[in-house]
């Protein structure tokens, strides 16, 4: 009796669809180089603002979204609960110049998968962006030990942790020197809206005027 070998059949890895959203070309073009010499990742689209980003998520199945904070127009903080709720299923990686320590925490509680500074090792943003391809959240040692800070700490020990969402937004744009009409316009949101949300903030961190609103990000590293 004969016997045949049959070759058992090759899985397909599935690739992790990745969507890059930067201001900067060069870095969304050096991360797709790096990236896609990775046979198990494949930049399927890219923007250049979180409004931009917005439409990505609409017009393309995205399984992790690599996000910049800091973007001209609409920022990625501006567009991050739009993202979220358009796509939920999307993970949302940020990879941002800015600080892991101001930052992190309040993204993560937020709704984001992941937070990367522009530092970090480039192998590192491959295994995020397996980890959240994956579904799951991936928390660097330096994230770690910030989260067990948070949960040991009996309180907020900086007045712009205890910020909502909204309200750390809005802070943040005042502390960059827009006005509330401005911020109105770009959010969507009435003037008066703002103005609540900016009397509700300077009272929380105890401060009287825009002008120590920039002065308190910058000293806390919030701003450039």
């Amino acid at each position: 009796m004969l016997q045949a070998d049959f070759e058992k059949p090759r899985l397909t890895q599935k690739k992790v669809r990745v969507a890059l959203v930067d201001d900067h070309a060069i870095v969304r073009r050096g991360l797709r180089e790096y990236l896609e010499s990775h046979d198990d990742i494949h930049i399927i689209a890219e923007a250049g603002n979180g409004r931009e980003a917005m439409n990505l998520v609409r017009d393309h199945a995205i399984d992790v979204l690599v996000l910049d904070l800091t973007m001209p127009q609409f920022s990625g903080l501006d567009a991050l609960a739009s993202l979220k709720a358009r796509s939920p299923d999307t993970g949302i990686l940020i990879f941002s110049g800015m600080p892991v320590s101001q930052y992190a925490i309040t993204l993560l509680q937020q709704g984001v998968d992941g937070y990367l500074n522009k530092d970090c090792d480039p192998d590192e943003v491959v295994r995020a962006i397996r980890v959240v391809g994956e579904g799951r959240r991936y928390l660097t040692s330096e994230v770690a030990e910030l989260l067990a800070q948070e949960v040991l700490k009996p309180k907020p020990s900086l007045p712009h942790e205890s910020l909502k969402a909204r309200e750390f937004q809005i802070f943040l744009k005042l502390a960059q020197g827009q006005d509330v009409g401005e911020i109105g316009k770009m959010l969507n949101l009435s003037t008066k809206t703002v103005s609540t949300y900016r009397t509700r903030t300077l009272k929380k961190l105890g401060l009287d005027s825009n002008s120590e609103v920039t002065y308190y990000a910058l000293k806390h590293g919030l701003i450039d």
